[in-house]
């Protein structure tokens, strides 16, 4: 390291950073490909399958994100034991963690196979598109144990640096769901044409394929995540489960609070119409391929700052944290520069849009570029710092106060009271992050979210 550069400039850590943060980067690209695949072949049909799949994938969003908060106790668990050399801890956690995003995942896939209406119809009134909806909503409930299983492996394979083993049977998975689309959607290969139930049978098939091959690799090879029915009924005793529900508990109602959030900012938006609706459809999986890197930053953050913390290695740590602020800020400015310049040819992929909606579109996208570049700092504060340290109450508290009480409220107010143009209102998403960043760079300032967590 150069003398004369800032000492967190440090060419060790930043190589270390990304060599875990572009795996899970390409995984979370390779995620959210699916319901950009589903919505680009199902907009050439009409827009009121973009409109359906778009909110029945954003109430799949917000199980999915609850099943990430309930993976963070282990994942916080297996970084620390894997910091710590304790392989045996490590491989226990995943194990735990395994088990309880199962039964979240069944408890959710039951309130999606009976209520799939009632969920769809808390968008929109439309009846054709509550109809599509549930139907797509019904048939991928089952994709729920494949977020599962493949989120709890996830853990134990990034505390070890080894994410590429889930990112290479992601791709599978994206692959085989691309094929299953064309052939589902359009009824090639002698299949009837199914529209929008070809692509929710799509994507969940290939998620059950994806997850089925992943275990069987990691069996084959003997890999030490290749989980044994033997180390299940170790974890099942108080102190393991007090210890993760502790951890995980805060966060999944803090996942929970922030996902259901996102769905209400969907609600307020597709109760103004079926445009606005369209429009947000197209945005979530782009906004989600464009977060990938700025993701993967902050997940792999967390490991490495939970390695340091797990080694009690505390100085570190601090320094670390402000390193990975910077280094994600630089990610989002380009990453938005450079999705200015292919916006006008990702859009013409979407065929079926009305020239109004193309035109809302257009002014969600630019938004949303300036909204990136804001939201790279909270979340990599948040995701990558915080939460590697355990500081979940602090994190749950600021989500609440700068979502449920700020940035919904106001939203709701521009829309319902002011009647601000859509464009207005989107622009009102960004305000939560404001308000996280403040809080988040005092809380990080105070060194009270550095804990060792498996000391002792």
């Amino acid at each position: 390291m150069s003398p004369s550069a800032p000492p967190f400039f440090d060419g060790v850590f930043v190589r270390r950073l990304l060599a875990i943060a572009f795996p899970i980067a390409l995984q979370v690209m390779l995620f959210s490909s699916r319901s950009l695949v589903d919505i680009l072949m199902l907009g050439q049909l009409n827009e009121l399958d973009v409109a359906a799949i778009g909110i029945a994938g954003r109430a799949l969003f917000v199980v999915t994100i609850m099943l990430f908060g309930v993976t963070t106790g282990g994942a916080l668990l297996a970084a620390q034991y894997w910091g710590a050399g304790n392989q045996h801890g490590m491989k226990q956690s995943v194990a735990l963690t395994l088990t309880m995003t199962t039964l979240v995942a069944t408890l959710a896939a039951l309130v999606f196979l009976v209520l799939p209406e009632q969920v769809i119809g808390l968008a929109t009134n439309n009846p054709e598109v509550i109809a599509r909806g549930a139907e797509y909503l019904q048939i991928t409930a089952v994709s729920l144990y494949a977020v599962s299983w493949g989120s709890s492996v996830s853990v134990g394979l990034r505390a070890m640096h080894q994410p590429a083993i889930s990112t290479l049977f992601s791709a599978v998975g994206i692959a085989l769901n691309l094929f299953l689309n064309w052939v589902l959607i359009f009824g090639h290969l002698g299949m009837p044409a199914y529209g929008i139930a070809g692509a929710a049978w799509a994507t969940a098939i290939s998620g059950l394929v994806e997850i089925a091959l992943l275990f069987g690799y990691l069996h084959l090879k003997d890999h030490p995540i290749a989980l044994r029915w033997s180390l299940f009924p170790e974890v099942f005793n108080a102190q393991m489960i007090n210890r993760f529900l502790k951890l995980s508990l805060p966060t999944t109602f803090n996942h929970l609070a922030w996902s259901g959030g996102i769905f209400m900012y969907h609600v307020i938006i597709g109760q103004a119409g079926v445009d606005g609706l369209v429009a947000l459809s197209v945005m979530t999986p782009i906004e989600s391929l464009a977060l990938a890197m700025l993701i993967g930053i902050s997940n792999a953050s967390a490991v490495l700052i939970g390695n340091q913390l797990g080694g009690s290695n505390m100085a570190q740590a601090y320094r670390q944290a402000w390193a990975v602020t910077v280094i994600n800020f630089g990610f989002a400015v380009v990453t938005a520069g450079l999705m200015l310049l292919i916006r006008d040819p990702v859009l013409d992929l979407f065929a079926a849009m009305t020239p109004e909606t193309r035109g809302l579109t257009e002014h969600f996208f630019m938004i949303f570029c300036v909204g990136m570049i804001v939201k790279s700092l909270p979340m990599t504060m948040i995701v990558g710092v915080l939460r590697a340290g355990g500081d979940i109450r602090f994190c749950f508290y600021q989500d609440i106060a700068a979502q449920w009480m700020i940035g919904i409220p106001l939203t709701a107010f521009c829309a319902f009271v002011l009647k601000l143009p859509l464009e207005w209102v989107y622009a009102m998403l960004v305000l939560e992050e404001v308000v996280k960043i403040i809080g988040s760079s005092i809380r990080i300032r105070s060194k009270a979210w550095m804990n060792n967590l498996v000391a002792g």
